[in-house]
This record gives structure tokens, sequence and C-alpha cells, in this order.
């Protein structure tokens, strides 16, 4: 057999996926599985968003390939959408970059960027492809700790006392996942002179920032941001587009030429009638937040009362996606609490220990199931806890 790369050694097969192999086998085997790990949104897009996708299937050129930076259109309503929400100004021909989804981009920003002997800064805990993406490109990953006691934000003045003389990008993801806490305009000004003191690019994973939360912030509003920062931001999670693969990355034009030129080696453009989907829903009014919000906000309050029978402990103004929870002492760590409910009462919940040594004592869920879904994983727990007692 050939051998493969020596940078495949660096990273493995993500987490998810190989749970996911163990969960069908489950399944295969009779056992029914209520997976609450995966922040995959169940509910559908808008349908003004179907609507238009199926409605630009008939124009001309929407099987044709597409411009490596997405039509006209497209970032015409990135620029408005990130005006009206944000209140941040950018130029839809020079400081947008529309993308198969910001996990694309975070690969190929790390690659237009990063090489051996360069340093990138990564939260602890925080989203594994960061990682990936830094040792694929051939860089060291640094990691700066999170910790409640500070709310789950960098200590800048901390971090500065370092030798920082080889770190050129640090990754922040505020709304912060998987901790779910929430950064202030005067937190994203202090990451953007932390970049300019130290010559180091911050990069802002932002696409929780509509999911529970009524402050919707860009670290591109802070003074100076645009030479010292980008942002990436995603239909996702925000309009329930996860699977159309529809993101962007925004900043200063001479950054993303760079991430273009290593873009464009990679795909050929995005399918016309996604694009043309991603224009409308980009303009959705704002009672589609709401809506969505509130059926979120349900959800949460289920979540709070199964961790509330598994004795963990959790902050309830979390934003974002999911629920981030500290185990009892009971269990020496979020694995061991996972694969005991998976095991035992054939529920998945996601150890915080896959985000980095930080979570290690926390699991995650989802809130990507109705309601009447965690009430059921609920009660199988409570079932479950009944039994040892008895």
């Amino acid at each position: 057999m050939i051998q493969t790369a020596a940078r495949l050694d660096r990273v493995s097969e993500y987490y998810f996926a190989q749970k996911l192999r163990a969960i069908a086998q489950m399944q295969a085997d009779g056992k029914s599985v209520i997976n609450l790990g995966i922040g995959s949104p169940d509910l559908p897009p808008a349908p003004a968003v179907e609507a238009a996708l199926t409605t630009a299937l008939a124009h001309p050129q929407a099987h044709a390939y597409q411009s490596y930076t997405g039509i006209p259109d497209l970032r015409k309503a990135w620029a408005e959408w990130y005006m009206r929400w944000y209140g941040v100004t950018l130029d839809p021909n020079t400081q947008i970059l529309p993308l198969m989804g910001s996990k694309e981009g975070i690969l190929h920003l790390a690659m237009s960027f990063l090489e051996a002997g360069d340093v990138a800064l990564l939260p602890n805990p925080g989203y594994p492809t960061y990682r990936a993406a830094t040792v694929l490109a051939g860089a060291t990953p640094l990691y700066y700790e999170l910790d409640a006691r500070n709310h789950w934000l960098p200590d800048l003045k901390a971090l500065a006392t370092q030798d920082l003389s080889r770190v050129k990008i640090m990754w922040v993801n505020y709304p912060h996942m998987p901790t779910g806490a929430r950064a202030s305009a005067a937190f994203f000004q202090d990451l953007v002179d932390f970049g300019r003191e130290n010559r180091i690019l911050i990069v802002n994973d932002n696409p929780y920032s509509f999911i529970l939360n009524d402050t919707h912030m860009s670290i591109l509003a802070a003074e100076g941001a645009s030479e010292w920062a980008l942002e990436f931001n995603s239909l996702s999670k925000s309009h329930n587009m996860a699977g159309w693969r529809m993101g962007m990355v925004a900043g200063h034009p001479a950054y993303l030429q760079a991430i273009l030129r290593f873009k464009s080696n990679m795909d050929s453009g995005q399918f016309y009638p996604l694009q043309k989907a991603a224009v409308a829903a980009l303009q959705l009014p704002e009672t589609w937040y709401e809506g969505l919000n509130a059926q979120y906000k349900a959800r949460q309050q289920r979540v709070f009362a199964l961790l509330d029978v598994l004795g963990c402990q959790y902050q309830r103004d979390q934003q974002g996606l999911f629920v981030w929870a500290k185990i009892p002492d009971t269990y020496p760590d979020g694995y061991a609490l996972s694969d005991d409910l998976l095991e035992k009462a054939h529920v998945f919940v996601t150890p915080g220990g896959i985000f980095g040594s930080a979570g290690a004592d926390y699991v995650r869920i989802a809130l990507c199931s109705e309601c009447t879904i965690f009430d059921e994983a609920t009660q199988r727990i409570q079932s479950f806890l009944n039994a040892i007692k008895v």
C-alpha cells in the first residue's frame, strides 16, 4: 500500500464520525438511541429560501460553473446584512468572500497564512477544527486556557507576557462554542488591540450570534479591525441551512485575496441556486429570528430539566445552539458520563473533553431535537438513575 502523507499523522478522524458509527451499530442491533450530541439544526429553512432555490433552477446559467467570489447579489446581501445587524460597513466587491461553509474557510485561511515555524493561538476548550487546520498547514498550536472563573474569555494580559514572536494567527469564537459564553464590544476591542500590539491576525468565528442572543456583535465593528481581524460567518445555524454549506469570510481585501488564491485551486464556485437562496435568507425579517429563538428557548428549558436530573451545573444565560454543563463529582470526566448514558440509557451527549483538556469536566447537549425528544431522554435517564438506587 502507498504510504499516507506525514501530515495526516498529526490529525485523527473527527470524533463525531467515530461516534456516529457506534450509534449506527447500536441502532442496527435494535437499540433506540437518542442523539443529543451533534449541532445539526432539525428545523427547515424559511419557505422564502426554499422558493428562491427552486426558482433559480430555471435560470439559464443555473448549472454552469460560477465565480470563485460568488455572484454580486450574494456579496451585496452579505454586506447589507452586516450593516443591518452588526452596524459594520463592508465593500461587497472587496471585503466579502463567500465560502462553502465557514469550516472550509478555516482550512483555507490556515493554508494561506500558516506554515512550518509559525504558531497559532487556539482556545482550550474550542472547536477541534482550529487545531486540525493549524497542524495540516504545518504550524504549531499554542493553547490559551479558558475557564468559568473568567467567563470563558482569554486572559490577554497573561498571554502578552508569553513569547509571541512566532504567533501569526489567534483563533477566537464568540459567542463561544462549546461553552455558550458571550463577548462584549469592549472585549472585541481589546482583542483587536492585542492583535495590533503583537502583530497577530485575530480570526473570529461567528456563526452563533443569532441563536438565543438579542445583542448581535461582530469583531469587525472594533476600531482597527480592518487591519488586524477577520471574521467568518455562516447560515448553517442562524438560518437552518447546515447542509447547504453557505458561509463567508469578511475583512481586509488583501487578506481575502490571499485566501482566494488558495480557494480558487480547491473548487469551481458555488451552485447558483444555492447562492440565490442564500440571498433570500439574508433578507429575512426580524420575525424569522424571533420565531427561531422562541423554539430554541423552549428546548433549552427542557435541557436544563434533563441536566437537573443528572445533577449537572450550568449557566442559564448561555448563547448558541448548545448547553454546556459541569458534570457531578460522581463521574471522573465527561467521557465517563457520556459513555454511561449511551450504554445504559441509550442517550448520547457530547463529552466536553473533545474540545480540549479544559472541557474534561463538562458535557455539551445540542438544542437540535423536538421538546418531546428531550422529555423522553430525561425519562430514560431518570429510569436509569432510579435503577441504580434500587
